[in-house]
Order: structure tokens, then C-alpha cells, then sequence
């Protein structure tokens, strides 16, 4: 080794050189993590629409979340996705609604809330389907293919949790776009908290959808959808 390798000035020189790497192996790190991520986003790139601007289909699923702490009336994200799902119905963008969420969930039954609000809303009670096993967006997509017969939809959430409910159900056979959903009182830190979720819950999907994992609740098949388009 000669002098100026073992000095400190040559140390300081080797410095770069090691940044240099270790930005590159970072790089790479990110890039990794990231790539569920960047499959839901680019996946459902040409499938996401404003409700003014949806193509029409028989069937909009909307997924269930949060009911209000009354447990009687939705959550302000559940009540737009709602309002969104109803006006795609009077517009005549749909005609049947599949309501998909958790008949037993920690705020209450999902479904059950939400078929009401839209019977409030306008849309006649024989319209609306309720499943009350879809207890989180892979099973829903699963269960309105499997148990339910949908094979093309619009599906309805708010924009930071869209690409990723698109991609998962084009994955799983539905023919499906995404109309993002209004999101009243949403402020910039909900929206940032709400993104950051999602692109960690990229990852879930990625690997439900690589190793085909069957919804938590199977179910035999279920005509009501196809009964409730032909009422």
C-alpha cells in the first residue's frame, strides 16, 4: 500500500467513490420496495375515471370502510363513495350496485349502512346487492368474480386507493375501471396518511395476486346480481 492510500487525504478521496456506491445500492433498494407499487399505478393507467366521464356497465361495486361512530350512517369517505355510486346509477352509467364490505367490522355492518344510505339516496333496495365478506379490496374483487358471477364493472373508492383496486380486480379476471370517488372533508393530511397506506398495502396485493390466495370467506355462487339485472 504506498503512503498516500494509507493517509487521510487518501481516505477523504476514497469517499466519493463509496458515496457513489452506496447511492446506487439505495437506488436499487427503492426501486425494489417500490415496484408493487409502480404495478398497481401503471396497471390501471387507461382504467380510472371521473364519475362525469365513466363508461357505462351493468354492475358498480363499491367498497365498503368506515361506518360513522352512530354505526347507523356511513363514514364521510364511505357516504362519497356512495353518493358517487348513486349518481352513476341515475345518470344510467349502472344499473345494479354490488355494496362489498364487512358485515362485521369494528364500526359496524358495513353493508348494511350502505345499502340503506343509497335506498335515501334514490336507488330502489332491489338494485342493490350486499356482500357482507368482502373484508378487505382483494376479497372483494375475488368474491364479486367467484361468488357473484360480475365479470365487467365499474368499481368505485376514493382516488388514493383506486389504482390499486383496479389493478386487483383486472388480476382477478373482472373487467373493471375505476371512478374515483368524491371525498368531502378530506384534508391535505388524511389524503398524505391515506397515499402512504396505500403504497405499503401494494405490497399485500402483489403478493395475495402472485400466490392466488382464495378470499377469507368462501361462498357458493350467489344469482342475486344476475337476478337483481334482470328485475
Amino acid at each position: 500500500m504506498t503512503e498516500t492510500e494509507s493517509s487521510p487525504v487518501g481516505a477523504v478521496r476514497r469517499w466519493p467513490r463509496r458515496l457513489r456506491r452506496l447511492a446506487v445500492a439505495g437506488l436499487v433498494v427503492l426501486v425494489l420496495a417500490s415496484s408493487p407499487w409502480l404495478w398497481t399505478t401503471l396497471a390501471a393507467r387507461g382504467h380510472l375515471y371521473a364519475a362525469a366521464d365513466a363508461p357505462a356497465a351493468d354492475v358498480v361495486i363499491v367498497l365498503g370502510t368506515e361506518v360513522a361512530a352512530d354505526r347507523q350512517r356511513p363514514g364521510d369517505r364511505l357516504a362519497g363513495r356512495l353518493d358517487t355510486a348513486a349518481e352513476l346509477v341515475t345518470s344510467g352509467r349502472a344499473t345494479v350496485v354490488l355494496v362489498s364490505g364487512d358485515g362485521g367490522g369494528a364500526s359496524g355492518d358495513e353493508p348494511a349502512v350502505m345499502t340503506t344510505y343509497l335506498a335515501e339516496r334514490g336507488v330502489d333496495r332491489r338494485r342493490v346487492v350486499a356482500d357482507p365478506f368482502g373484508l378487505d379490496t382483494y376479497d372483494s374483487c375475488a368474491r364479486a368474480r367467484e361468488v357473484y358471477g360480475v365479470e365487467r364493472a365499474l368499481i368505485v373508492t376514493q382516488s388514493y386507493h383506486l389504482s390499486r383496486a383496479v389493478t386487483l380486480c383486472r388480476q382477478l379476471g373482472l373487467d373493471v375501471d375505476g371512478v374515483a370517488a368524491r371525498c368531502d372533508g378530506c384534508g391535505a393530511a388524511l389524503l398524505a396518511e391515506k397515499s402512504v397506506r396505500d403504497y405499503f398495502a401494494s405490497g399485500k396485493a402483489a403478493w395475495d395476486a402472485v400466490r392466488d390466495r382464495p378470499p377469507a370467506v368462501r361462498s357458493p355462487a350467489n344469482p342475486a346480481v344476475q337476478n337483481a339485472l334482470r328485475g
